[in-house]
């Protein structure tokens, strides 16, 4: 049966926020397409993301570490996987900070299991795609003026920003040496449904929510790209799809925010939305000890991907926003279940202390 797909692709990481969209997007958009995801279902994996999708036909997951070399080789070989999008990762900076091995094992060996297994399935095939999913924060801090393209140095400051470039250069690695399939994306900070609630706007909307103080680092000056997580998923699926062998591409959605304003801005958005007094929520804010080595400022230049592939952001940075709001007060049974337990405690260890 499995045959009969015309394609069958391993996605990463998808029990994850942006491969949760990735998956869905997937399953959703190619019914002739065999899609299995595999997810190891860390603290930041959540199988209840894709409730809607479980059942397609066309769906299977498969939990497995990408760690486990030998449990990678299995999926390809049972699945006959003709591609890869991958999307796993340990993703939070302050994470790495606190533990930097965890971010090299899986960022790093487990890239290059994976890169070895779809070497050893594929050969010199033919219409093949190794798609790897990277960060902006691989190309270091940007000063006032200036952008990341394409062709930026990589100078990462983070043990995860490190991991990540890592990643990307083994992945260029084995286009050069053995002709791999690859392409890579960088996209800048995404936000949107079904996000792990220790990022910016996640964490922001559930604290105002629930009358908690708004940490924010800093000053709050810091400035960052943002970008709906749905158009990150529409462009590595046109990348994937039609973005050209051993090339990156940088997606952005074209606006920076220092942090400070956007927490303003959620705050007005939050207390319009859940009927408070205007200012109401801004008094939660507070100002924690800044993250050692934090960026200043992320920007990309997104202007390869938009001239080559057609591709720019759907929507603006207002409407995502409100969107994503609405989708956190709609689901707060999703919330609750996920805050619970062991984030409980990293929570209190990460911004409670400070």
């Amino acid at each position: 049966m499995e045959n009969a797909y015309k394609k069958r692709i391993v996605i990463t990481g998808g029990a994850g926020f942006i491969g949760s969209h990735m998956v869905r997007k997937m399953v959703q958009s190619y019914p002739n397409y065999l899609i299995i995801n595999v997810d190891k279902l860390t603290y930041a994996g959540n199988l209840a993301n894709l409730q809607d999708i479980e059942l397609a036909p066309n769906y299977i997951f498969e939990k497995i570490d990408i760690c486990d070399k030998e449990g990678l080789v299995s999926v390809f070989d049972r699945h006959k996987i003709t591609d890869v999008i991958h999307l796993a990762a340990e993703s939070h900076v302050d994470r790495s900070i606190e533990g930097p091995m965890e971010f090299v094992m899986t960022n790093v060996v487990g890239t290059v299991n994976l890169l070895e297994a779809a070497k050893q399935a594929w050969g010199n095939e033919d219409g093949h795609v190794f798609h790897n999913v990277s960060t902006d924060e691989v190309y270091g801090s940007l000063e006032a003026d200036g952008f990341f393209t394409e062709t930026t140095p990589y100078d990462p400051r983070s043990p995860y920003s490190a991991s990540k470039a890592s990643s990307d250069h083994f992945v260029n690695a084995y286009f050069h040496t053995y002709g791999l399939p690859i392409k890579i994306s960088n996209c800048s900070n995404n936000y949107g449904s079904h996000h792990f609630p220790e990022k910016l706007i996640p964490l922001m909307i559930n604290n105002i929510l629930n009358e908690l103080p708004l940490p924010v680092y800093g000053a709050g000056l810091n400035i960052r790209d943002w970008l709906w997580v749905e158009d990150h998923v529409s462009a590595i699926d046109i990348i994937f799809h039609s973005g050209r062998i051993g090339e990156s591409y940088n997606i952005g959605g074209l606006n920076e925010w220092t942090n400070i304003d956007l927490v303003h801005y959620l705050c007005e958005l939050m207390d319009q939305k859940l009927g408070r007094a205007n200012g109401s929520s801004k008094q939660l804010i507070t100002y924690v000890k800044d993250r050692a080595g934090h960026d200043q400022r992320y920007a990309i230049d997104a202007s390869k991907i938009e001239n080559e592939l057609n591709w720019k952001p759907s929507i603006t940075f207002e409407e995502g926003l409100s969107k994503t709001i609405d989708w956190y007060l709609e689901n707060k049974s999703w919330v609750e279940k996920i805050t619970s337990g062991a984030y409980q405690d990293y929570y209190k260890q990460q911004y409670e202390k400070r």
